[in-house]
């Protein structure tokens, strides 16, 4: 009797194929998702260090919070700083588990270090290795720091972060109109390359509104009747509450004219969009409509 070597066709099925075989799974957006972000498209690098990151969602619709992307020992990080995610929402406590997740920001080399463990100091190392090792191959390449008594730069006229109105609120723009991108995610998984101001689609308009809605900067408590009013009561932004109600949903959802239309493909990205805070964002506030949206006869009267 010879004994057959059964070892190598243990892994095969009948028809020579693999056993075990894992069939390719393709990423859906579920209809009762709290939000859109697929879980393995949402990770980015900090534009302060470089490291990777995880945004997600948190609770209370704030802005979404990037996390460490590994999860560490409970017992190894300060009840004050443990997070845990559940159903693809972040939240600012421990669940019991023996593990969490942790802030980028307490990790982050690029700010002022918080009171930490012995694993969270060895980690913020490792972190600030890679930042240098970014930094030496130019791959990351950080912002010149400003001296401390020069005043605070304003932003080019071009309006590098207007302040956009929409659905009757006011938020920040990430960048320049044009620069802003579409967030959808394209058939070949890729970011669309579309930004969302379509020059083919209805424009907005800008125009200068009082700095606090419901407040009239004639009637400032040191302004005179008959007077002009004080530049610095009025604030320069592009209005699109003229538009359509689905032209300015499309604008909230931060996607091309192209994908507004296809609900079924899923955010590769979050959205940039900011509240906006006269009290935190008066580096961006600007007082005069840009170049751009005067008429050429009123350019040489600024």
């Amino acid at each position: 009797m010879h004994a057959t070597n059964t070892a190598a066709t243990t892994d095969l099925a009948w028809d020579g194929s693999p056993k075990h075989r894992q069939p390719p799974r393709f990423l859906r957006v579920a209809p009762d998702s709290p939000t859109r972000l697929l879980r393995a498209a949402q990770q980015g690098r900090c534009a302060d260090c470089g490291n990777r990151i995880e945004w997600y969602e948190r609770t209370g619709g704030r802005n979404p919070v990037p996390l460490h992307p590994h999860e560490l020992p409970a017992a190894a990080v300060p009840t004050s700083q443990r997070w845990h995610i559940n159903s693809g929402i972040a939240h600012p406590a421990g669940d019991g588990s023996p593990w969490c997740r942790v802030r980028h920001r307490a990790l982050c080399p690029a700010h002022t270090a918080e009171p930490h463990t012995g694993l969270l100091k060895a980690l913020r190392r490792s972190l600030a290795l890679h930042t240098r090792r970014l930094r030496d191959t130019g791959q990351l390449t950080p912002p010149p720091p400003s001296p401390p008594d020069s005043p605070p730069a304003h932003p080019p006229t071009s309006q590098a972060r207007p302040v956009v109105q929409l659905l009757c609120l006011r938020y920040l723009a990430p960048g320049p109109l044009e620069h802003i991108p579409c967030v959808a995610q394209t058939r070949a998984r890729r970011r669309c390359p579309h930004p969302v101001l379509d020059p083919d689609a209805l424009p907005g308009t800008w125009i200068l509104a009082p700095l606090h809605p419901g407040h009239h900067p004639g009637h400032h408590p040191g302004h005179h009747p008959g007077q002009l009013p004080l530049a610095e009561l009025w604030l320069a932004l592009y209005g699109l509450t003229h538009l359509p109600y689905s032209e300015q949903l499309r604008w909230r959802a931060q996607r091309c004219t192209a994908h507004a239309t296809a609900p079924q493909a899923a955010d590769i990205a979050r959205t940039t969009w900011e509240p906006f805070n006269p009290a935190t964002h008066h580096q961006h506030i600007q007082h005069h409509l840009p170049d751009t949206a005067l008429h050429p006869a009123q350019r040489g009267r600024r």
